[in-house]
């Protein structure tokens, strides 16, 4: 399957005439006519009906059409990803990430990022509640979960769950997290992302989901407070292996109800657009993701 075909495609769908698209694209008419033919042959199907005036897509054709463009608009964003390794990499790039993964995570893979390319500069937003990619100036968002919006651009970087945790003084005072049912006798720190607090946590066991309504003696809109305090004793927490990882590793805090999965916290890079993925972005994208994976390697080695 020949990529000019593939363009002449979108091009003949765009124009509703193959002469319309032939002279946009510099070619003859009988090159184009012979392009689509031998698309079609490729794919087994009729993509448009032709009449002697104009010519119309079939069901197969509209349908073949979204993913068309859709893996033309992705060769174009590899393009650029390959040139952009011919070129410097320089300017300002505005990151906007989670309060506790990136204090406490990030800071220092970034600090070898801005090493590696000394041209570019950063300026960093931190905390929870989602930015407006447009108000805040944000180029590009690191956030947990895959972001609703269709007309965003997210770059999945790596698979997480919650986990539930607490410090050895907690359990030495409190005992024991056995059953979800003993939730309800403990402090369950909370915290907030976007106004709404994540007071109703979700276990899944054997397939089946358990949602849980749990309470606490404190909230904060920032996620890394609720993680301190649990560190400090003061109760539960759940919240992603990617922020615990350390505390985990130290003995600062211990996993509990081991025999539960938490919900998943996936880890997404998020653009406003796909005219905003530039070779900044992509390399970001890519060291974030084997940083990650090296991170979330050690959750293995925990579980083991």
């Amino acid at each position: 399957m020949q990529l000019n075909d593939l363009r002449l495609f979108v091009r003949v769908a765009d124009c509703g005439s193959l002469t319309s698209a032939a002279v946009e694209l510099d070619i003859s008419s009988a090159v184009a006519s012979a392009g689509l033919k031998r698309l079609e042959k490729e794919l087994g199907t009729t993509l448009f009906i032709r009449s002697t005036r104009s010519l119309r897509l079939t069901d197969a054709g509209e349908r073949y059409l979204i993913h068309c463009r859709r893996a033309l608009s992705d060769l174009e964003v590899g393009q650029r990803a390959i040139e952009s390794t011919q070129a410097s990499i320089s300017g300002l790039v505005s990151l906007s990430v989670p309060s506790d993964v990136g204090r406490n995570v990030l800071l220092p893979w970034l600090d070898a990022f801005l090493l590696e390319y000394p041209e570019l500069k950063l300026r960093l937003h931190i905390g929870d509640n989602l930015s407006d990619f447009y108000r805040d100036k944000i180029d590009v968002a690191l956030r947990s979960g895959k972001p609703k919006d269709s007309a965003l651009v997210a770059f999945k970087i790596c698979n997480s769950r919650r986990v539930l945790c607490a410090s050895p003084d907690y359990i030495k005072r409190f005992g024991e997290v056995s059953s979800l049912e003993q939730l309800s006798q403990h402090n369950c720190l909370f915290f907030m992302l976007d106004e709404r607090t994540h007071d109703q946590w979700v276990f899944n066991k054997n397939g089946q989901q358990y949602k849980v309504r749990v309470s606490a003696n404190r909230t904060c809109n920032d996620a890394d407070i609720a993680r301190r305090w649990a560190v400090a004793g003061q109760g539960l927490v759940f919240k992603s292996w990617l922020d615990l990882t350390d505390d985990i590793e130290s003995g600062r805090l211990v996993p509990l109800l081991n025999d539960y999965q938490g919900e998943e916290a996936d880890l997404y890079l998020v653009c406003p657009g796909r005219e905003h993925v530039t070779p900044v972005i992509l390399l970001l994208r890519d060291m974030l993701r084997e940083r990650c994976k090296q991170r979330l390697n050690g959750v293995k080695r925990l579980m083991d």
